[in-house]
């Protein structure tokens, strides 16, 4: 599978997914548009420069900037052939009638906020080429409500329903919109925070990389809308 002469944009780039989703579309010769919140991060995870890879630092919270932002890589790239939709964030702990205001607005900030201000962007874009691929992260478990995970769940079960909105939105543009539902992915933080658990029944983030990349493929052309389970032995 090649990308060679495709953009392809990946948004929370410097994470334990963002790296390993970049270095699958770098060795299949695509040009990587890595974005990140800010340019040290992108900078620890990528060291050095390589013309394949760009890094862009921008608040995906703004959807100002974020409008920017994607001007501009469109302008030097010519074209944003597919967009990785990865940045978000996880938290869990309190039961739903004592989760506060903040811890709402922080899940869906992270994971939808910026997942509506990043396709609003480069939607546009797509439509004006003739087509693209977008894929989303959703969560295997917010398939439904788990105790403790309220303001996680509802975030990323939000993410999978603007999925399949958008799918059937743009199917006619030749744009097709699909989601990866991952169970644990095996990382560090992960690891620490489960010692008693076998990461060798999780996800690696390669394995999740490669789906990721299929989607964003030709080979994908006829999948929309799809909510796909990525969960290893979990």
């Amino acid at each position: 599978m090649t990308f060679k002469n495709q953009t392809i944009v990946v948004t929370g780039a410097a994470g334990n997914l963002g790296r390993a989703v970049v270095a699958a579309f770098h060795a299949a010769s695509a040009r990587v548009v890595l974005v990140d919140a800010k340019l040290e991060f992108l900078d620890n995870s990528f060291p050095g420069d390589d013309p394949k890879l760009v890094k862009v630092a921008v608040d995906l919270l703004d959807r100002g900037a974020t409008a920017a932002a994607m001007k501009d890589i469109h302008g030097k790239c010519g074209e944003i052939n597919a967009l990785a939709a990865l940045a978000g964030g996880f938290h869990m702990g309190e039961t739903v009638h004592d989760t506060p205001d903040e811890k709402w607005d922080l899940m869906h900030d992270l994971n939808v906020r910026t997942l509506l201000h990043t396709t609003s962007a480069v939607v546009p874009y797509m439509i004006e080429q003739g087509g693209g691929k977008i894929v989303t992260v959703g969560a295997n478990v917010a398939l439904k409500g788990i105790p403790g995970m309220g303001a996680y769940c509802t975030s990323k079960s939000t993410v999978m329903r603007l999925t399949e909105a958008m799918a059937g939105e743009l199917r006619d543009k030749a744009i097709n919109v699909n989601s990866v539902l991952p169970s644990i992915i095996d990382t560090p933080i992960n690891r620490a925070d489960m010692p008693d658990v076998d990461p060798a029944q999780w996800v690696a983030p390669s394995d999740l990389a490669a789906v990721i990349m299929f989607l964003c493929s030709a080979q994908a052309g006829a999948i929309h809308g799809a909510l796909i389970p990525v969960v290893g032995l979990s």
